[in-house]
């Protein structure tokens, strides 16, 4: 299907020209990085901006590196690139895994992270571990710099804290302080390449403690802070996970859609909060699948 719809392509030359044009165009400028979702909506003119703007040469949005304990990752940085990372398969294991059931092969090679959260669709793979990480989104503009949680990032359906005249720059992870074991589990109908009709992902740390977030399973990604609080500080067995499962169904609020009905979602999503648990559990004292593997339902 060809491009139909008119538009300025600008390919800035640093990042103050970049800033400048979307300071002009403000929510009629779109940013092009690896485009997997902006060229599909430019092709069934679902997106009419006045200006592309491509920004897959700014040098500062390259980088991917970890230092004082939180992770750096620039908007320019692909899936692939952060399955390829020992750094992130190491110390941010769901991410790791999460990256790995993000649409095919070739997507990963163009898709990034920023640009997933960017998007902001329910369900976003990345974004339950984002949450697990407590992660925040660095944005600039011409009047300056901000840091949103991802807490604070999504705002509803395809809708985001960021400003028309922002641009994302980088997407921050915190390294736990301590030991942990993680999962994410991902509902889909067929091995390959699917949108998730829900996700949720956990970390498990040695003191009983957990943090759990979900995608696909409301209007936007969350954290998920009172199945946190049943689960916090018990072992986990059969009767938490059960107490576990009627806290989470308080939180989520899916809908019934081509994919999947919503009592589905509602069901499915209970059994994959007990598997997740469990292997991320299994994961903290070296037992269990290795990441990557057993954790699409």
């Amino acid at each position: 299907m060809p491009i139909t719809t008119e538009f300025e392509y600008v390919k800035p030359k640093d990042m103050d020209e970049a800033l400048h044009v979307f300071s002009l165009y403000r929510e009629k400028a779109r940013a092009l990085a690896g485009g997997t979702d902006l060229i599909v909506h430019l092709k069934e003119n679902l997106a009419r901006p006045e200006v592309v703007v491509d920004v897959k040469a700014l040098e500062e949005l390259a980088g991917l590196d970890l230092k004082g304990g939180v992770l750096h990752i620039g908007a320019r940085v692909t899936f692939s690139e952060l399955i390829a990372s020992a750094v992130i398969k190491g110390k941010f294991p769901v991410l790791w895994e999460a990256s790995l059931t993000v649409a095919s092969t070739g997507v990963r090679n163009r898709a990034t992270l920023a640009g997933n959260i960017c998007s902001a669709v329910p369900s976003a793979d990345s974004a339950p571990a984002l949450a697990l990480y407590d992660a925040e989104v660095l944005t600039l503009s011409v009047k300056g710099a901000r840091r949103i949680p991802i807490a604070d990032w999504f705002t509803g359906p395809k809708k985001t804290a960021l400003l028309p005249e922002e641009i994302v720059t980088a997407v921050e992870l915190k390294l736990p302080g301590k030991k942990h074991g993680g999962c994410y589990m991902k509902l889909a109908r067929y091995d390959g390449e699917d949108l998730a009709q829900g996700g949720i992902a956990a970390l498990a740390f040695p003191d009983n403690t957990y943090r759990v977030a979900f995608c696909a399973l409301g209007p936007k990604p969350s954290r998920c802070p009172a199945v946190e609080a049943v689960l916090n500080g018990a072992k986990l067995g059969e009767k938490l996970l059960v107490k576990a499962g009627e806290a989470l169904l308080a939180e989520i609020s899916p809908i019934s859609d081509i994919r999947s009905s919503k009592e589905y979602r509602l069901h499915m999503a209970q059994v994959m909060l007990g598997r997740c648990l469990e292997t991320a559990v299994a994961r903290l004292f070296g037992k269990g699948p290795k990441y990557g593997n057993g954790n699409i339902c």
